[in-house]
């Protein structure tokens, strides 16, 4: 099978998953994915968090829009688009405008969530240098240090399992948060390589995906159930990716 005429796009990608592709490009989208199996493994990404997404909010997707947040003629859009939206911005880090799903209540200003990505990579870069103090507990004390931040902080802390990365749990520290206290965890490859999840109180019952770099540091940023969570580590995407994947999906299991 050759690939199509016209070379297929991003967007073009993320309505297929959507089911909004015209009808004519379909068939062209396909076969790009036949013949790019890297798009292909993306598309199936996004469609099996989008069903996840769909069986967790399809309640909530539902209900009708509060007055409060109707703005002008405001339209809801189709729920599968909302689905398909969460799981592209998650795993394909569209940037920029405040990409994000209004899940309940009054979405957090773009000013709010990029201080909460900010203060997260400040704690990254400040610790990550560290030799000796990277972390107040060690990662062999896991269960006392998931107890420690879960009491201090006030919601369950867990620290996710990262082998499939090639991650090992250094430790974690507490905090001082946006509105409280944070939890900030800390993992390491054999190479060195660094990377940090960092979770506090969300200003809003939000679930916003951001990606944003900074001095060669690279940030992912969403919220769910009033956490806020931010990974941070390698400004390569595909890395970066890769680890927030994990941690987002065993921060869902343990249900926050």
């Amino acid at each position: 099978m050759t690939d199509p005429k016209i070379p297929v796009t991003e967007d073009e990608l993320h309505a297929y998953v959507d089911n909004e592709l015209p009808a004519e490009r379909r068939g062209d989208v396909e076969a790009w994915l036949a013949a790019h199996p890297d798009d292909a493994e993306r598309v199936r990404s996004w469609s099996a968090m989008a069903e996840g997404l769909r069986a967790r909010y399809d309640a909530v997707a539902d209900e009708p829009v509060p007055k409060r947040l109707e703005i002008e003629r405001l339209v809801r859009q189709p729920r599968q688009w909302i689905y398909g939206a969460i799981a592209a911005a998650l795993v394909a880090f569209i940037a920029g405008g405040g990409v994000g799903w209004l899940a309940r209540g009054a979405a957090a200003s773009p000013s709010a969530l990029q201080n909460f990505t900010r203060d997260a990579l400040d704690a990254h870069r400040l610790y990550v240098v560290e030799v000796r103090h990277p972390v107040e507990v060690p990662g062999s004390e896991r269960a006392h240090l998931q107890q420690w931040l879960t009491k201090r902080c006030g919601w369950d802390v867990r620290a996710p399992e990262l082998d499939a990365t090639g991650l090992k749990l250094v430790g974690g520290r507490l905090l001082p948060g946006p509105t409280g206290p944070a939890s900030f965890l800390m993992y390491e490859s054999a190479s060195g390589e660094r990377f940090t999840v960092y979770a506090a109180r969300a200003a809003a019952e939000t679930t916003q995906m951001r990606y944003a770099n900074q001095d060669n540091n690279g940030a992912l940023f969403w919220s769910d159930r009033g956490v806020g969570y931010v990974v941070s580590g390698s400004s390569d995407r595909e890395r970066l990716t890769q680890v927030a994947r994990l941690v987002y999906d065993q921060t869902e299991k343990s249900g926050g």
